[in-house]
This record gives structure tokens, C-alpha cells and sequence, in this order.
């Protein structure tokens, strides 16, 4: 399950930046999924209340925004939306795909108590 190594790293990031404001508790934490990023998300909100416990994270309120696949074909150059790495090109029903959206995994924003 690489969701908990994944729920681990937010919580040793988030914590390093709370430290480094002179902060004590994170109220929350914002990232950005995307839906061809390969996370569970039901899996990363379970690990990461779990990876959490006794850190300035403890308690924090975890917010995912998903961010939709998108792709354009190498072919015949139309972008389009995509579910999946083997979706095929809508306009000439080819298989090749340049992915430019929907692979991330980042933290957007992290909220510390004052």
C-alpha cells in the first residue's frame, strides 16, 4: 500500500514547514490529486490520519482536490479528456497519447494555527 509511504511524506513535509513558522499544529492541509496519479484516495485519507498521530498534524483536516485527466494525441494533435492511459484519441481512435494533465500529486497549501 504506497498510500501510507505517500501519507507519511505530507505529514514529515507539512510538519517541516509548521516547524519552520514557529508553529505547533497544522489546521490543515490541501493537495492535489490527479486522477491518473495511481493514489487511492479513500486509502490516503485512512493512512493519513493514521501517519498523522502524534505530530503537529494530528487532527488536521485533509482537503483533495482531483485534478481530471487530459491528453493529446500524437497523431492527429486534439486534446482531449482522458480516464485512463489507454484511452484512445476521440477524432482518429489512436492509442497515442501525450499526458498533460492528471498525474499530479502535490500539497497546494498547508493552514498552521497561529
Amino acid at each position: 500500500m504506497h498510500e501510507m509511504s505517500i501519507a507519511m511524506n505530507i505529514v514529515e513535509l507539512a510538519s517541516a514547514a509548521a516547524h519552520d513558522e514557529g508553529a505547533q499544529t497544522i489546521n490543515s492541509i490541501e493537495l492535489d490529486i490527479g486522477l491518473l496519479s495511481g493514489v487511492m484516495v479513500e486509502s490516503l485519507e485512512f493512512c493519513f490520519e493514521a501517519a498523522s498521530r502524534s505530530t503537529p498534524a494530528q487532527g488536521a483536516k485533509l482537503s483533495i482536490n482531483t485534478i481530471p485527466g487530459q491528453g493529446k494525441c500524437m497523431a492527429c494533435d486534439i486534446e482531449f479528456p482522458v480516464k485512463t492511459f489507454t484511452d484512445q484519441c476521440p477524432q482518429c481512435q489512436r492509442f497515442l497519447l501525450n499526458i498533460s494533465q492528471g498525474k499530479d500529486l502535490r500539497i497546494r497549501a498547508i493552514t498552521i494555527a497561529d
